[in-house]
């Protein structure tokens, strides 16, 4: 089984940006929450404002805490062949009439290979950040052990879960169904 790195494809012409979540009394929530690769409790249906107006995508990042946005018909797809590594929070993206989710990835896999990695770097003591020590700092070129990945289908990396990982079932169950803003990266 092959693995990709999923991300959110800047570079798709006349595209929207959107910004982050904010409650339904338009307050910020805690972007980061959707980074950490647990379900989160959410009171109120959220509101994705939209940064930069453009073309509607399938699948777009917030831009700080990176919390993927997506359109109901991906949603669905990950919904049958990944419901148990993900939790979809329904949302109202500004001035859209169509159904977006924010997608929760919950799954978590030790599963990076440091030594097939161009680069990994560790939070070191004279970092003077005691309470990072030991965990990664930065992971150039990631690789990942698929022997250790059992039956994910969507989930971050245990230790640098910034990054969003994806099967090569979804990945062409993605690429089969036309969703836009997707960008995939073998690792």
């Amino acid at each position: 089984m092959r693995y990709f790195r999923l991300s959110d494809d800047v570079h798709v012409p006349g595209r929207w940006y959107l910004d982050d979540p904010v409650d339904p009394r338009g307050r910020e929530v805690d972007r980061w929450q959707f980074e950490n690769g647990a379900p989160v409790d959410i009171e109120g249906r959220l509101l994705i404002p939209i940064d930069r107006l453009g073309r509607p995508l399938d699948f777009s990042v917030t831009p700080v805490g990176g919390a993927p946005i997506v359109h109901a018909r991906v949603a669905s797809l990950i919904a049958k062949l990944a419901s148990t590594d993900v939790q979809l929070l329904p949302v109202d993206v500004e001035g859209q009439p169509d159904e977006f989710f924010i997608l929760n990835v919950t799954r978590v896999v030790k599963c990076i290979d440091d030594e097939a990695s161009a680069e990994v770097q560790y939070w070191k003591h004279e970092d003077g950040r005691p309470e990072k020590t030991g965990n990664y700092r930065a992971v150039h070129g990631m690789r990942i052990d698929a022997s250790k990945v059992g039956d994910a289908n969507v989930f971050r990396p245990q230790g640098w879960l910034v990054v969003l990982l994806v099967s090569e079932e979804i990945r062409k169950a993605l690429e089969g169904i036309g969703a836009t803003g997707t960008k995939f990266k073998e690792v």
